[in-house]
This record gives C-alpha cells, sequence and structure tokens, in this order.
C-alpha cells in the first residue's frame, strides 16, 4: 500500500511539473515572440565577432528585451545563434525579440547609428557626419566640410576610423564625371588612384554603400556598371520611331534635358522638344550644351553666356552645328534617360523660364516670342539683368 501512495504521489508530482514546465515554455514562448518592453526605438549594434551571449546582456542592459536568457534560448531554437552579423540597426518600439534575431542574423546594410555621407554635387562637394535619434528614427546632422576646401574635422575622421560606422556616397543627377572624379579624390575613407576621367555620362546618379578603404577605381566601375545597365533596360522598353540611332545618341539627349530642367515632371515636355527639332531638322539651340563646350564639365560657369559665345562655332555649340553634342554634358539620371527615349507628344518647340522655376513652351515663334517677354518683364520686376540672349530650346 505505501509503494502505491509513493508512485501515485509522484505521479502527480510529475504531472504537477509537467504542467508547469509547459505553462513555462508557453509564457517563455509569448514572451520571445510578444512585444518588447522598450517604448522608444532602439539602435541595435552587434561589434565584429560579437557572441551571442554578450549580444543578450547588452541588449537586456539597453532595455531592447526583458530577458537575456530567453533571447539566447530563441535564438538556438531558430538555429542562428551563430549567425550574428557586425553593423548597427535601428529596431522599432516594441520590437520582439523574435524581430530582433532575424534583423541581427540576416544582417545587410547598416540602419542607424553614425553615418559618413559624401555627396558630390553640381555645385559643390560636401562629406556629412550624421548620427540617428532612436527617439525619432531620424539623422541628425553633426558636422559637414567641403573636401576641397580644406581638412576634415576631427569628428569626422573619428566617425571614418570607427568600425560600425556606415559610409555612402551620393551622386547627383547633372554632376560631370570630373565632378565625381573630383570628389572621390577627396575622400579620405576611399583609397587607390584614378587613372583618367571616366565617359562624360557613363556614371549612373546614386546612393552607393561604400566598405572602408574600397578603391575608387573599383566604385567607378560599379558606378559604370548601374549607368549601362538603367540605359540598356530603358532602350529596351522605349517606343519606335525617335530620332537615335545608338543608346550613345539617347544617352546624350538626357544630359541636355537633366540640365535643362530641375523640375521632375518637366522632363518629358523639354525631350519633346528637342525631338521635335531634331525630327524638323532644327537645331537644338540649348544653352547648357555651349556651357560645356567652355568648361568641359570642370566646374560651373558662373555667369551669363555672352552673344561671343553663342557665336563662336564649336562642337558642343548647338546654336551653330546641327544635331547632337558628340558626347553627353553631364551624368543623367534614370528619370532623364527615359525622358529622353519616352518623351511626351507635343507641338512644342521652344521653351523660355516662366519665373516659378519651370518653364513656359511655345509651339510657334510668336508663341514663343510672347513667352520671352513675360520673362524679361519677370527679370526686370526682380531687377535682373535682361541682356542675355534668349534663344531656341533654352
Amino acid at each position: 500500500m505505501i509503494w502505491r501512495n509513493i508512485a501515485s504521489n509522484f505521479f502527480t508530482l510529475l504531472v504537477v511539473l509537467l504542467v508547469v514546465l509547459a505553462g513555462a515554455v508557453a509564457w517563455a514562448k509569448r514572451e520571445f515572440s510578444g512585444a518588447g518592453p522598450s517604448e522608444i526605438a532602439q539602435c541595435v549594434q552587434i561589434a565584429p565577432g560579437a557572441s551571442l551571449n554578450a549580444v543578450s546582456k547588452q541588449l537586456a542592459e539597453q532595455g531592447a528585451i526583458s530577458s537575456a536568457y530567453i533571447f539566447r534560448a530563441g535564438a538556438d531554437y531558430m538555429e542562428k545563434s551563430r549567425d550574428l552579423r557586425f553593423g548597427s540597426y535601428l529596431m522599432p518600439p516594441r520590437a520582439s525579440m523574435e524581430d530582433i534575431v532575424e534583423t541581427v542574423t540576416r544582417g545587410g546594410p547598416s540602419t542607424c547609428g553614425t553615418e559618413v555621407i559624401l555627396r558630390i554635387g553640381v555645385r559643390e562637394n560636401t562629406i556629412l557626419l550624421r548620427d540617428i535619434n532612436p527617439e525619432t528614427g531620424a539623422y541628425e546632422e553633426r558636422d559637414r566640410y567641403d573636401p576641397g576646401k580644406g581638412d576634415a574635422p576631427e569628428a569626422i575622421i573619428a566617425a571614418q576610423e570607427k568600425e560600425d560606422s556606415r559610409i555612402r556616397m551620393t551622386l547627383a543627377e547633372g554632376a560631370t564625371s570630373w565632378q565625381v572624379v573630383q570628389g572621390l579624390k577627396g575622400a579620405g575613407f576611399l583609397s587607390g588612384e584614378i587613372d583618367e576621367i571616366p565617359d562624360e555620362g557613363s556614371l549612373a546618379p546614386d546612393t552607393y554603400e561604400i566598405e572602408k578603404n574600397e578603391d575608387r577605381e573599383a566604385l567607378l566601375t560599379r558606378m559604370a556598371q548601374r549607368q549601362a545597365t538603367i540605359l540598356a533596360e530603358e532602350w529596351e522598353a522605349r517606343p519606335f520611331g525617335l530620332p537615335y540611332e545608338t543608346q550613345q545618341e539617347a544617352l546624350i539627349m538626357a544630359s541636355i534635358v537633366e540640365k535643362e530642367t530641375g523640375v521632375p515632371d518637366e522632363r518629358p515636355q523639354v525631350a519633346s522638344v528637342f525631338v521635335n527639332r531634331l525630327e524638323q531638322g532644327m537645331r537644338l539651340e540649348t544653352d547648357p550644351t555651349v556651357i560645356y563646350g567652355i568648361t568641359g564639365g570642370e566646374g560651373v560657369l558662373d555667369r551669363g553666356l555672352r552673344r561671343s559665345e553663342l557665336n563662336q562655332t564649336t562642337p558642343y555649340n548647338t546654336y551653330r552645328v546641327d544635331g547632337l553634342p558628340p558626347t553627353p554634358i553631364a551624368n543623367p539620371g534614370r528619370a532623364s534617360i527615359r525622358a529622353a527615349l519616352n518623351p511626351a507628344e507635343t507641338d512644342y518647340l521652344f521653351f523660355v523660364a516662366d519665373g516659378s522655376g519651370g518653364h513656359a513652351f511655345g509651339r510657334t515663334l510668336e508663341e514663343h516670342e510672347a513667352n520671352v517677354a513675360r520673362w524679361r518683364e519677370i527679370e526686370r520686376q526682380r531687377g535682373q539683368s535682361t541682356d542675355s540672349p534668349v534663344q531656341g530650346g533654352g
């Protein structure tokens, strides 16, 4: 009888333990998959070679997770305990431990922490230092400088040397290849020499993730490959009947469209003007090509064109020569390439500034002259010079 009681009590205790264990497992699963404790966004930084144990303690200390043990156990259960990826990752408020494990083992570009950005623009190049504010999820600028005009601030030098800093390069639409090369030469986080300036128009304006000490020539190759891909894709999707025999001719037109307007919605209309002119045997008569012939793409003219320059015959003076200039005059973005290959269907042959940042388009010389007169009046009201010539396309 006593052994029967002992067995019965043991069985009861075992059942209780199993129920408690099942409850604990269910609770742990809910803790692992449920909303996390942090009410604000958190920047989770994974150091190179960090262990799961160290990361779990770090996350618990910063309040991103409720239990380091459950985090480790969950990562083990998901078979991802050895898959940690170096980087800095922004976690949204109430991110679960499961979501955090997925993010820090999937990897990819860092989404928070310190960021150094080289911005190559049409008028200047800038290197920025930014840090993300976890509470807002937005980057806040800490420092900046022009690499062509002085030494880097100490804060930017220190950020470039940090292992977990994210480094990017952004190329603006309409910058020339010479401007790109100057920007890359001034970036201390890149390495290697640049043997020659890439062909004009061959580099894709975009944002590029950069490895520290990445070779400058290798980065230019990446930019050229992306532009070639974009051009091929847009060329393949073009309609029939355009006045281009080659992709290069389309790229030349795209660069002109890029330099003629800063209003995105105008690009197809601007392209239509130049396509209509080509089809009717008219000269393009566009100022940006003349400017490129003067500067060679090395910097900005920073003054109006002189009539003597418009009257001088050069390969890029589309007031004096027929057809397209011999090369692109800048690096156009995808939108301008698409506009050049998909121009709006219009009867426009002229356009001129309208005072709003955009342009007034005209079908006839009479319409164009009226638009020019309105623009001259706007210039007079603003106290600007009205001596610079306005002809043809631009």
